[in-house]
């Protein structure tokens, strides 16, 4: 094989202007069409409040998170998700909004909101954040003006009850609420609440809810950003479902994207859609509906796969999918800021999933997932950490990665509920991590023992290191930028002849490229009859993997090894 890999190359040299290509287009490889640019984005998801402090009063805030971009252009990410920074009482992560409008103080200003948004531009990275339209905080002007006056225009933004009502909703935190339903003394009437009792749930059947969601989505937009990621979408589809089942209430999505197109075109919905998979082309709604859905069914599956050292659950799982319709993607990835929602699995698979990732209780929530990182779950093996990677960055769709998973950052299980997965950004082995300078507490504790502890897994460390985690991922996710076959979507898992190994093959114009992962701790030699060998160009290779290569009319995988080529067909 002729080495022509392209993880040495630099990462792209930013635009000369915070101009993006017009309509939210971008040039394809040879400019040879115009893809919506989500199409081949890599997404990094960061919670500003854990990034970087920058006024050392121990919160993450958007000044920090401006000051730390190019980390993640030089990381190879070409979207910027940015977890809820609006007014908040801050009890369920920012996601309690008292004011969408407004930037909570702890975070910084609009205008430094403003300022991230022009130098990410600059540096050429798109900006999507979180549309939290599903419900608000209590504290919230309009459940506060509703609850203390009947007669109040914003009594119909909210769902009331004389009395709890039967229906198929429910908490989506059992164990934590037992009900949807919360009596309120000042407004003589039960609320509802399908997430926590201080998030009253928005009444999206009514007119006038939608058109607030409309104008909060335009006054974002009118501030550069490029995209939304809605919140809850199938709990949303409730409320609309109730004002007219059409379409089960999808009417909405198609409703929402003509307002964001009429405004901004090319900006992107990327919705939140934990359901089955034959559900997932209506809310593509061929294109016209959401642009990029959150995959939770091929997430389950691919920890089912890890389980199991054998792609056939993964593979299985994308047979099963839907195709997007052109121009549309499904967004994937390993873990969030979230538990690891395993519904899609059976309960003997999850029970599998549990017994491989989760083995103590502790470990588990909701009777549904699980509360961990990434790199505990895998035993802080890089190898494995950097072969979860590998298989994510093989798929189809749209790439996610979460901000400290590069470096293999832990978890915090004494934290509460899904708080465990939401620890400081790990940048040096100095004081605080080098995320604060603050001497009075941060956001959370930095985790301090045992194989996560910030002064053994930071950035600065593992950039002076070759073959480190984060000189693996940077490599990884290069390398799929510079394969133009892989955001093709014309795809097609391959036998290898070794179950634990999964193979995907993506076809451009004349041109295939097989991507290999071996999921089992094994040397293995995975061979591939259809594909010819000679002349084949190796694009990517793990370090353990690059003594060998050619076995007979195969290819050696060391354990948990990956080995990415362009090959004659």
């Amino acid at each position: 094989m002729t080495s022509t890999s392209s993880t040495q190359q630099p990462a792209p040299s930013p635009p000369k202007s915070n101009k993006l290509p017009e309509a939210g287009r971008t040039p394809a490889a040879g400019g040879q069409d115009d893809r919506p640019w989500y199409a081949d984005a890599v997404i990094y998801q960061v919670d500003p409040n854990l990034f970087v402090d920058s006024n050392a009063d121990g919160r993450g805030d958007l000044v920090g998170l401006t000051q730390r971009l190019e980390h993640i252009r030089e990381l190879g990410a070409t979207c910027l998700w940015i977890l809820p920074f609006y007014e908040t009482p801050y009890h369920d992560g920012g996601y309690d909004v008292s004011d969408h409008r407004k930037v909570d103080p702890r975070f910084g200003t609009v205008g430094d909101f403003e300022n991230l948004v022009r130098r990410a531009h600059e540096l050429g990275l798109r900006v999507v954040i979180e549309l939290v339209v599903q419900h608000t905080s209590d504290q919230h002007r309009w459940f506060q003006e509703a609850r203390r006056d009947p007669s109040s225009p914003y009594r119909d933004y909210y769902v009331w009850a004389d009395e709890p009502e039967e229906s198929d909703v429910e908490p989506i935190f059992p164990g934590v609420e037992d009900s949807v339903w919360e009596w309120d003394d000042v407004a003589g009437q039960y609320y509802r609440h399908v997430f926590y009792s201080h998030e009253p749930d928005l009444d999206l059947s009514k007119d006038v809810v939608r058109r607030e969601v409309a104008d909060i989505a335009d006054f974002w937009l009118e501030r550069g950003v490029d995209g939304f990621r809605l919140d809850a979408v199938p709990t949303i589809m409730e409320r609309t479902r109730a004002a007219d089942p059409t379409d089960d209430g999808l009417w909405w999505l198609s409703e929402f994207r003509d307002h964001l197109d009429a405004g901004r075109p090319g900006a992107a919905i990327m919705g939140e859609v934990d359901e089955w998979p034959e559900k997932y082309a209506d809310y593509f709604g061929d294109n016209r509906r959401l642009n990029l859905i959150l995959d939770f069914w091929v997430n389950n599956h691919i920890f089912l796969a890890l389980a199991r050292n054998d792609a056939e659950p993964l593979v299985e799982a994308l047979r099963q999918q839907p195709e997007p319709p052109p121009g549309a993607r499904y967004a994937t990835w390993l873990r969030n800021h979230d538990e690891l929602d395993l519904e899609r699995l059976s309960d003997e698979e999850r029970e599998e999933v549990y017994a491989a990732f989760a083995p103590e209780e502790e470990m588990r929530i909701y009777g549904r997932g699980i509360r961990r990182r990434l790199a505990p779950m895998l035993e802080g093996d890089d190898r494995r950490i950097a072969m979860a990677h590998a298989v994510m960055l093989s798929l189809p769709g749209v790439p996610v990665l979460r901000y400290g998973d590069e470096v293999g950052q832990g978890d915090d299980l004494s934290r509460p509920e899904r708080t465990s997965v939401r620890t400081p950004m790990q940048w040096t082995d100095g004081p605080q991590g080098g995320f604060s300078k603050s001497d009075d507490g941060l956001a959370a504790h930095l985790i301090t023992d045992g194989e996560f502890d910030y002064r053994r897994r930071n950035v600065v460390d593992q950039a002076r290191e070759a073959d480190s985690l984060l000189d693996r991922l940077r490599d990884l996710v290069h390398a799929r930028r510079a394969v133009p076959e892989a955001v093709n979507r014309a795809y097609h898992p391959v036998d290898v002849g070794v179950p634990g190994v999964l193979a995907m093959r993506h076809d451009g114009d004349g041109t295939s490229v097989l991507m290999l992962v071996n999921l089992t701790p094994d040397k293995v030699v995975a061979r591939a009859p259809e594909f010819s060998l000679d002349g084949a160009q190796e694009i990517l290779v793990d370090p353990a993997s690059k003594g060998s290569g050619r076995d007979g009319d195969g290819l050696a995988l060391a354990g948990y090894g990956y080995r990415w080529i362009r090959v004659g067909v």
